[in-house]
């Protein structure tokens, strides 16, 4: 164990059980340890480095505007805040734009926007439908909108107000939907919950549902957004749109950010009902500017598209060769391979080793959420990396048999 290592244990709360692993360096879908052990990133800051780590266009931006003008608050206009919404709201079927810092914040900020409009046109409706296996934040709050009862038993009791319902069960939204009901909130994909797909037509029942009930529907495409899923938006792939869209995660290509964008009916705050000291600062916004022009001047969902769908078929080839291996799911650069049993932190061990890092999303799944600029190139290594981890890992099984 390294010094850094035992210095974290000292003094930094014990939130997180961390691969065993310093981080110094980036480059691209690169990283490199204290030692200089070079790895494979295929994590990319939870679906956050969108455009790789240290991209040049994010780097110079950032540093320009460090030498500008940092934080002014709210309380006066500054120009990257204001680029970064009108480029957000031309590229998307929404109409105005909050910025906070964190994927959190946009969910809270959404779900506020929600309850006023509940309080105004829909005779004080509060609730806010979610599904099971969705996750949307660590606050209580979003703690309590989150269908997964693991983050949940801690914190009892939570903040009334959401109604966990089963995932892609449209019938089960309509049960759930009464005269208190101010929207459904729901992920076009779940991704901390396992890279969940829903039924294509899941979505459109959704959002024919909520126009019969006049209830909004919020999208939360914290990590479907900024051309994960191979369209810029995830909303695009199921021919929907939404009243409320949360954002962050690949928006600043590393540096915190988070929004959430609203339709004019729905954009119903006035001063003083929302806000925030930090939020759209000229830093993260000149950041999250440079990071959104660059996804759509280079199409960078179209190789999002093609790239992952790369990654799917050769994991499907490997899904032929380990019989442990139950299940390759995903769409665009968010992918996850399920196991028949509880090995995924073996596997995620044994790929570390040979240097490539993963994500352990459940027991029995590794998700894959890379930088959105890799190739074929970096598929066909990680994969040699992964073939070659999962071999030695099946050994390791069957010695213990």
């Amino acid at each position: 164990m390294s010094n850094w290592q035992e210095l974290e244990k000292k003094y930094f709360m014990h939130t997180f059980d961390r691969i065993p692993v310093t981080l110094v360096r980036g480059e691209g879908a690169r990283v490199w340890d204290e030692d200089g052990r070079e790895f494979l990133d295929f994590v990319g800051g939870w679906a956050v480095n969108s455009l790789g780590h240290c991209h040049p266009v994010v780097a110079e931006a950032v540093a320009e505007q460090a030498h500008t003008l940092i934080q002014t608050s709210n309380q006066f206009y500054t120009i990257p805040q204001i680029r970064l919404a009108e480029l957000l709201v031309q590229n998307s079927c929404l109409d105005k734009a909050f910025f906070c810092n964190s994927g959190a914040e946009a969910t809270e900020g959404a779900v506020k926007l929600a309850r006023r409009y509940g309080k105004l046109n829909l005779n004080g409706a509060y609730e806010v439908i979610t599904a099971t296996g969705s996750f949307h934040g660590r606050t209580l709050a979003m703690v309590a909108a989150s269908g997964q009862a693991k983050f949940q038993q801690p914190y009892l009791p939570l903040p009334a107000g959401f109604v966990n319902v089963e995932y892609n069960n449209i019938e089960a939204i309509k049960a759930a939907t009464t005269n208190q009901t101010c929207a459904a909130m729901l992920e076009p994909v779940q991704g901390e919950g396992g890279v969940n797909l829903p039924d294509d037509n899941y979505l459109r029942t959704v959002r024919a549902w909520c126009d019969q009930k006049g209830i909004l529907l919020i999208l939360d495409e914290i990590q479907t957004g900024i051309g994960r899923l191979g369209t810029l938006f995830g909303y695009e792939q199921y021919g929907i749109e939404p009243d409320i869209m949360t954002l962050a995660k690949g928006l600043g290509s590393g540096v915190p950010i988070g929004a959430f964008m609203a339709k004019e009916k729905a954009s119903v705050f006035v001063p003083g009902e929302h806000g925030s000291t930090f939020g759209g600062n000229p830093l993260a916004c000149a950041a999250g500017y440079a990071t959104l022009k660059f996804i759509i001047d280079h199409d960078i969902p179209k190789n999002a598209r093609k790239v992952g769908q790369y990654l799917i078929n050769s994991l499907e080839g490997l899904k032929q060769k380990f019989q442990s291996i139950t299940d390759v799911r995903g769409r665009g650069l968010l992918v996850a391979m399920e196991f028949s049993s509880d090995i995924a932190a073996p596997a995620l061990t044994a790929c570390l080793d040979r240097g490539l890092l993963v994500n352990r999303v459940k027991p029995n799944a590794l998700r894959f959420m890379p930088p959105l600029i890799i190739g074929n190139e970096e598929v066909d290594e990680a994969l040699d990396i992964l073939d070659n981890a999962l071999s030695n890992v099946g050994k390791e099984v069957e010695g213990e048999r």
